[in-house]
């Protein structure tokens, strides 16, 4: 019995020793090209509008020529898309948690007045008047995640309804009135220090445009290695099994909110830079403007997946055409047209990017 019992151990063992030792591996058995793209866009949604942005540039360098691609035109669109960029930074960490804020433009607008209304009607001194309206914008974020967090209500009807309460108390406050440029340049020029230019070659910079360079650079390295930024994308994913997890879904999400204020009033000094004076009509398209070059620049309205970067090229793209259907002479309606194609197509992708995860 033994002797038979062992035969048939030495029969399984050789017949073992010629069997495949290949490891089972499904990882993109049986895809086509397109579905491998699909999952090669899913992992790296920067992808696509780093793709259109080089298309844009390409179209109409080969239509317009130097006068389009030179340094000189690339730094203005930089310079022009500089504000979008700070406060599509702030508007793209509320999205990422599946949210939206329509008060961002608003909360810039309040801090700048306020800023500019301290420092130059009241006497206050610059610094202290730029630190109080960062004050004011992180306050004003604060409470839009307290009712989102706490009181849990939707992020649209809270965003919409600040919105008007923001723009209200802007209105009372200055009661509608701006300060001049030159009264600015005389009692705060450090309000417009984000304004200034300096030159390197042919091509011409403001500190507003290094500013949003360092600002997405800063928040590309928070949300992908720190702890706080992965949560960020983990309650954009799933709020639920993020708060399973052990996640404090709702003091971060408040702090989102906070932050993204804070943003919105790093935003509203950049804009009396731009434009030199306070004006408390100005940047009311801001949160349309935001919302966007996070759109166009990959992050999902879902939540949960998206980038900075992807924002900051967004705001290019709209940049870019922009220019260059003005350079070529067409009628601006078009450039509004085309704004909104991106902006379909755009959610039109993601859409279907997003079915590698269903």
């Amino acid at each position: 019995m033994s002797e038979t019992t062992s035969t048939k151990g030495s029969d399984f063992e050789s017949g073992l020793a010629k069997s495949d030792t290949r490891v089972a591996d499904f990882s993109g058995h049986g895809r086509t090209p397109l579905q491998h793209l699909q999952h090669f866009l899913h992992g790296n949604p920067t992808m696509v509008p780093i793709i259109v942005l080089l298309f844009g540039i390409m179209v109409f360098g080969l239509l317009i020529g130097q006068r389009f691609f030179n340094a000189f035109t690339m730094t203005l669109i930089l310079q022009q898309v500089a504000i979008v960029g700070i406060v599509g930074v702030a508007q793209t960490l509320i999205i990422l948690t599946a949210g939206i804020d329509l008060s961002v433009g608003a909360i810039m607008v309040l801090s700048s007045v306020i800023m500019g209304n301290l420092a130059v009607m009241n006497g206050v001194p610059a610094p202290i008047a730029i630190l109080v309206g960062f004050a004011v914008g992180t306050l004003c974020g604060a409470i839009n995640g307290v009712l989102v967090a706490k009181v849990k209500l939707p992020p649209f009807i809270v965003t919409l309804g600040m919105w008007f309460v923001y723009e209200a108390i802007n209105f009372i406050y200055t009661q509608n009135a701006t300060i001049r440029a030159q009264d600015v340049t005389a009692e705060a020029p450090l309000l417009q220090f984000l304004g200034n230019t300096f030159q390197i070659g042919g091509a011409v910079f403001t500190y507003a445009v290094i500013s949003v360079l360092v600002l997405v650079a800063l928040f590309y390295y928070i949300l992908n290695y720190t702890s706080w930024g992965r949560h960020v994308y983990a309650i954009g994913d799933d709020e639920d099994a993020a708060r399973l997890s052990g996640i404090r879904s709702n003091k971060v999400l408040i702090s989102v909110y906070a932050v993204s204020g804070l943003i919105c009033a790093f935003a509203g000094w950049a804009l009396i830079g731009r434009i030199g004076s306070v004006s408390p009509t100005s940047g009311y398209e801001a949160n349309i403007q935001a919302i966007t070059a996070v759109v166009i620049g990959g992050t999902s309205l879902f939540g949960g997946r998206g980038s900075v970067l992807g924002t900051l090229v967004g705001a290019l793209i709209v940049g870019v055409f922009a220019m260059g259907l003005r350079i070529y002479g067409t009628d601006p309606q078009w450039t509004r047209l085309t704004v909104g194609a991106l902006i379909i197509l755009a959610v039109a992708a993601d859409q279907w990017i997003r079915k590698v995860s269903a």
